[in-house]
């Protein structure tokens, strides 16, 4: 049995959204009014600016991937729903790595999250 993809196109769009605006809520305000408040911040900004682009990529991916389909079945919603698991983990591996200024472990984990992202399934 199938449905038309709209459905599980808007509720990517959706989540894809919510990831992005948790993790500009994660970035800190600066304490003071001089650009030198800035640099503890710039870590944390980094990661953020990185996993921006990334999750763009992979909504503009998405997208197009969908731009392809017309129906989508159980297996595809369940794909879908794996791909949006591990892109959930994001703003939690993005704060990680930039609060503890891009460590070992944080961006391991990081680039873990991601490659879960992309594994096909």
């Amino acid at each position: 049995m199938t449905m038309n993809k709209n459905r599980m196109e808007a509720f990517s769009d959706c989540v894809i959204s919510i990831l992005i605006t948790i993790m500009v809520l994660g970035l800190a305000i600066p304490h003071g009014d001089k650009l030198t408040a800035l640099v503890p911040l710039l870590p944390t900004f980094l990661s953020y600016l990185l996993s921006f682009i990334l999750l763009g990529i992979y909504w503009n991916n998405h997208h197009h991937l969908l731009q392809a389909t017309r129906n989508v079945d159980a297996r595809v919603l369940w794909a879908n729903m794996h791909f949006l698991f591990w892109l959930s983990l994001i703003p939690f591996a993005t704060g990680w790595m930039g609060e503890n200024n891009f460590s070992s472990l944080p961006v391991a984990l990081y680039g873990t999250v991601h490659f879960f992202v992309g594994l096909p399934t």
